[in-house]
Order: structure tokens, then sequence, then C-alpha cells
């Protein structure tokens, strides 16, 4: 069975946090937190983003890297900008993580040494150092998905009575 986990490493802006757990609400994608943060969890900054999906989500806390990789496994992808593959190319199948770095210096760079093949990135012209953490988050959530086909999830809307 497929499942897509959205592993953030020590995040540092409330703002990107909260998008984020308001996709993983929206795409049932499970949220992974890696301490330290650089806000506490009750910031309004962090709310406000995340509005009310914060009951939809299902987000784990860990107190640091190691821990996590002692408690999960499945296929690890690395978002950098360092990445030799662009996301698009990797194939997901069953449990995936995709894990991304802090905003201000991404993944440390022993971690991506030692998975050459598993780090990706997203095209961008040289110039640009990234894109927003939350952006990009969305963007490979959604290729992940795209990927799977979209299931479990609504891929059809209804109009309303609509009065022009």
């Amino acid at each position: 069975m497929n499942r897509l986990n959205i592993v953030l490493v020590e995040p540092e802006i409330p703002q990107n946090t909260g998008n984020i757990a308001r996709t993983c609400a929206a795409t049932g994608a499970r949220l992974h937190i890696i301490e330290p943060m650089g806000f506490k969890i009750d910031d309004k900054k962090l709310k406000r983003a995340g509005l009310d999906y914060w009951y939809l989500l299902d987000i784990t806390y860990y107190p640091s890297i190691d821990d996590f990789f002692e408690k999960n496994e499945g296929s690890f992808y690395f978002l950098t900008t360092k990445g030799r593959q662009v996301y698009s190319q990797a194939r997901f199948n069953g449990d995936t993580y995709i894990i991304f770095g802090k905003e201000t210096k991404g993944l440390p760079e022993e971690l991506l040494k030692a998975n050459p093949e598993k780090c990706l990135r997203v095209p961008m012209i040289g110039e640009a150092r990234s894109l927003n953490l939350s952006n990009t988050v969305a963007l490979v959530a959604y290729e992940v998905l795209r990927q799977w086909n979209f299931e479990g999830l609504l891929c059809e809307g209804e109009l309303h009575n609509l009065k022009w």
C-alpha cells in the first residue's frame, strides 16, 4: 500500500509549517517534524496558516533525526538544491518519505552524501537559491500523489446552483 509521509527537519518558520500541515491534512499525508523547531507549536502564525485543519492531521514529533530513522522504514527521498535528479523523474512506491531541511540551511551535507541517488531537486534558474519550503512540499507531494493516480482523494468537484 502506498503512504505519503512528509518530513520536516528542524523547521524554522511557523507559517511554512502551518501551510505544510494544511497540505498534509488535505492529502492524507502523514507529517513528521524533527526538532528543534524555530517556534512553539502553539504559535498563532502556525495555527492561522493551518486554519481549522489540525484535527485532520496525523503528526509525529521526534527529538532528533536519528530518532526519526530508528522509528521509520520505507523509501526515503531528500529534497535539496544539491540533488542531481529532478523530483518528477523518481518513481515513488509504498511507504514513501519525502524529507525537507530547514529553511535557512537545508538538509545536513552528510545525509545527502550518504544518499546521493535519493537526492531530488526542483528545477530552477541558476540565480534562484530555492523555492519557498511550503510551495516545494506541495509541488512534490502532488507529484507523488499523481503517480499514485490520486488514490483516496476526491478528483471531481460539484457546481452548486449558480446565478449569473
